[in-house]
């Protein structure tokens, strides 16, 4: 093995093991979160942040233009079952036509799991929805984690890294991935925004969610680094 492979692997393997740190550190801060919200801890970041997305003499009435309540409500569907579900099917399907089907396997099969995990998950911890104000959206399930900011990181960043291994220019992936990053991170916002759930049932979300998604790129690069190509 030339010198330049070598360097090359070498470089591979160090992205491998800080990715596996990072999702083990994910994993840990999730199961930390989880079970202080099993438990009913309410944090006091948490009531700070949430209040401080509302007027202090009109709890009803969240900070900004009534067009930012529309925009909260219009990007906390992008992380919502409908959407995401449609984005999905459309991109697992543009995979296989592409032939492309390990992608499309890893691709479907990750966000599947994900939402059984995410479904099993709330009715496991079972925190109940914030209290301290109205909600702006409707809710039905319970409060940890949050599935938008839990699902949003799994369909978007996963999809954006199988079509940034895809692209040659460093800026095409940087663009790709950090697209998917900010969506993920507005949809988050929107939710404690909205007052439908606690910050820290996004940021357990994220966490998650960030963690599945990274876990099902390695497994796409590890795989079939070939055909991400293709």
């Amino acid at each position: 093995m030339s010198a330049d492979l070598k360097a090359a692997a070498g470089h591979i393997e160090a992205r491998m093991l800080l990715a596996f740190l990072a999702i083990v550190l994910a994993v840990l801060g999730f199961a930390a979160l989880a079970a202080e919200a099993r438990e009913g801890d309410i944090f006091r970041i948490d009531r700070i942040l949430l209040l401080a997305f509302r007027a202090p003499d009109h709890l009803d009435t969240p900070i900004g233009p009534r067009w930012v309540r529309e925009a909260a409500r219009d990007v906390t569907a992008l992380g919502g079952f409908t959407v995401l579900t449609l984005i999905s099917v459309c991109a697992t399907s543009m995979l296989l036509v592409h032939r492309r089907r390990l992608q499309a396997a890893v691709f479907a099969g990750t966000v599947i799991a994900a939402q059984i995990a995410a479904t099993l998950l709330k009715q496991t911890v079972d925190r109940a929805r914030p209290d301290l104000v109205p909600h702006l959206d409707l809710v039905y399930s319970a409060s940890f984690p949050s599935g938008h900011a839990m699902m949003a990181p799994v369909v978007y960043l996963t999809l954006a890294a199988v079509l940034a291994a895809g692209e040659r220019p460093r800026a095409a992936k940087v663009l790709l991935l950090g697209g998917a990053g900010l969506v993920v991170v507005a949809v988050g916002i929107s939710r404690v925004y909205l007052g439908v759930h606690w910050p820290t049932d996004v940021l357990g979300g994220w966490a998650l969610g960030s963690a599945i998604a990274l876990a099902a790129a390695i497994v796409l690069v590890r795989a079939a680094p070939r055909s991400l190509e293709a």
